[in-house]
């Protein structure tokens, strides 16, 4: 994501020890939980102290999405999409063990353990349980790329995963909506709710939030290597766009601590109870993604890829759509909210986690190279 984590990534041996992965990032890259933390206090303190700030933040939107935040997104998203190398995609479509692992664990797995613990941890609370539901609904598409790139996971890999979950999010979301809030609960005589989206809808927030990024970045790696080279590409250009990745992370967690800074300092049970199925949700998912990478046999790269695509979610769709169906101070939206506030710091902590579990492919991979 930094300027150095593409050299560092690429240059250390697949037996280097996670101590001299972690070495090789960047200060800012090193130090992601400070600036992460500093950045949710500076939200915080900016949505208590400037009086007006949400209607200014709220006054233009993408849909249902406030403009800053798409600015961030898109900002995020784009130095991490430039350093995919396009060429090599055919050989990630054409890994099934991939790809159908992260299909079972995002589109079967995911929204079911999502429902379970909405309905454990919630049963008293229907507004919460049901946007907790959605943010299981809408697999990733955004911030993935950036955890799995600080990670050492498979940039291709990730990108294709992350296509894959975009086509079937406009083609399954609506359907499984209708299945986890009505037809499920209906079956085992659980109260149930209606989810009203449109697959256009979907449609627009994939194209805005993965198509302008993935476009751009695809466009930069073309006439960059044509114009100067592929060595010039990766060693002069990606180290110079690769920090701003990190601001646009930074700066759209300003924005959402900003945005609901009074909702979350003045509900804090209400947070705390979202919270709690929440971690348990990402805690799951990405161990049983990373312990499937490992029983199958995929490598290190692949095997963190898959695990953050089976964690991470799609805040940005699942926020836009608790708001246009339920309401802007809905308790849905408010749980829609709460999901990215509680995945930046759990996945960046996952981050070394998985960094730490790169010994355990140590020998296979040794004996690879």
């Amino acid at each position: 994501m930094s300027s150095s984590t593409s050299p560092a990534s690429s240059a250390s041996p697949a037996a280097a020890p996670a101590q001299g992965v972690i070495a090789g990032l960047s200060t800012l890259d090193r130090f992601l939980p400070v600036w992460i933390i500093a950045a949710m206090a500076a939200g915080l303190l900016l949505g208590r102290l400037v009086p007006g700030l949400n209607t200014a933040l709220e006054a233009v939107k993408v849909g249902e999405i406030s403009l800053p935040i798409a600015l961030g997104l898109l900002l995020m998203m784009y130095p991490v999409l430039a350093k995919v190398r396009y060429d090599r995609l055919g050989a990630v479509t054409g890994d099934r063990r991939l790809l159908l692992s992260s299909l079972v664990l995002n589109w079967v797995l995911g929204p079911a353990v999502m429902f379970a613990l909405a309905w454990v941890f919630l049963p008293d609370l229907p507004e919460y349980r049901t946007g907790l539901i959605v943010v299981g609904l809408a697999r990733c598409i955004a911030m993935v790329l950036i955890w799995n790139d600080l990670a050492c996971g498979d940039r291709e890999a990730a990108a294709v995963l992350v296509a894959l979950n975009s086509v079937f999010q406009v083609v399954a979301f609506g359907a499984l909506g209708w299945f986890y809030l009505q037809v499920l609960p209906g079956r085992l005589g659980l109260p149930q709710s209606a989810l009203d989206v449109s697959a256009w809808d979907i449609a627009f927030y994939v194209l805005v939030f993965l198509g302008i990024p993935l476009l751009a970045g695809y466009a930069s790696r073309k006439l960059g290597e044509r114009a100067q080279g592929r060595d010039w590409y990766e060693q002069r250009f990606l180290p110079r766009i690769g920090p701003i990745a990190l601001y646009g992370l930074l700066f759209t967690i300003v924005i959402l601590f900003a945005l609901q800074g009074h909702t979350i300092t003045s509900q804090p049970g209400d947070v705390a109870r979202i919270a709690l199925p929440l971690l348990a949700y990402f805690a799951l998912m990405w161990g049983g993604g990373f312990l499937t990478g490992k029983a199958i046999g995929l490598p290190y790269d692949k095997t963190t890829t898959l695990a953050f695509t089976a964690a991470g979610n799609n805040f940005e769709l699942a926020i836009a759509v608790a708001v246009g169906v339920f309401g802007v101070t809905s308790g849905q939206a408010l749980a829609g909210v709460v999901g990215p506030l509680i995945e930046v710091p759990v996945l960046v902590a996952l981050v070394y986690v998985s960094l730490a579990g790169r010994r355990l492919f140590a020998a296979k991979e040794a004996a690879r190279a």
